[in-house]
């Protein structure tokens, strides 16, 4: 499998296209699920606390026998965990849970407790060498998104939103600009929507190119400079969307796609029912 990678803002180098395993149930599917995405070739994995499926991609990443240094893993802290006097031992539980001396990338996952106090710590963490990158997960409001701009000694890295052909987060791509701070791209494919999966579009490049239509939009990520980790269990689909990098969509069909932005989003909810779930959910350790 070939890959492509980006530079950070920090200097580290991350690749570009990994695995995601948001809604694998629980460390014995990650565990599988990833091994046979290692296996295949990848080598970034992203997982959080909230998945509550992190021992099972840490067991994979021991079990692969590849370098640890040769994989990114990426997880997320639970707004539970936020706060000053709370983050850094909650990353503590985080590596312990991984299996793992480092994680390459620590994630804000929510907008909603002491974030700022939380991304303090995750900063002490990077000084401490427990942590290589950080960044933020759904801080898509500005008020919170501008106090962690305005606080941050470390400027995130990267900025994990929904992002896909119908939702092409332009805006928020512009903001984070001037700071240099890559957006990650969750429901990359829109969710399996059926309506963006089969877009005349995508069938037509599909056909011109012998792929499917998921590697089409996969390979539009790429091109747009987005990080993407697809999630999947099954081996088929796996080593499918894998399959992205013998071919390059022309600059006439990526604006063709451009013009798909219908600035619509698959998973809706306001900052009050974003509340609501933190505080109802704790995930375990």
């Amino acid at each position: 499998m070939e890959q492509t990678f980006i530079r950070l803002n920090d200097g580290c180098v991350i690749p570009q296209f990994g695995f995601g395993v948001y809604l694998v149930p629980g460390d014995e599917a990650a565990r599988v699920a990833c091994l046979e995405a290692l296996r295949i070739g990848y080598r970034h994995i992203d997982t959080a606390h909230a998945y509550q499926n992190e021992r099972g991609v840490g067991q994979a990443v021991r079990e692969s026998g590849i370098n640890r240094h040769d994989i990114w893993i990426t997880s997320k802290l639970w707004p539970h965990e936020y706060g000053e006097g709370k983050t850094l031992p909650a990353i503590d539980r985080m590596l312990q849970r991984l299996g793992t001396d480092y994680i390459d990338l620590l994630l804000l996952h929510q907008e909603h407790g002491d974030y700022v106090g939380a991304y303090k710590e995750m900063e002490r963490a990077v000084a401490a060498g427990k942590v290589r990158s950080i960044g933020l997960s759904n801080f898509e409001s500005n008020r919170t998104l501008d106090e962690i701009l305005e606080s941050a000694a470390i400027l995130p890295s990267t900025h994990q939103v929904e992002c896909h052909p119908y939702f092409q987060q332009d805006a928020l791509k512009r903001k984070m600009q001037p700071y240099g701070t890559v957006v990650e791209s969750w429901f990359p494919l829109g969710h399996a929507d059926q309506n963006l999966l089969n877009e005349p579009l995508f069938s037509q490049l599909a056909a011109k190119y012998g792929k499917t239509n998921a590697q089409i939009i996969l390979r539009w990520h790429i091109q747009e400079g987005n990080i993407v980790f697809p999630k999947s269990t099954n081996p088929v689909h796996i080593k499918e969307n894998a399959d992205i990098f013998d071919f390059e969509l022309t600059a006439d069909e990526m604006a063709l796609i451009k013009k798909m932005d219908r600035n619509q989003r698959f998973y809706n909810s306001t900052y009050e029912e974003q509340a609501r779930i933190v505080k109802n959910f704790t995930p375990a350790d």
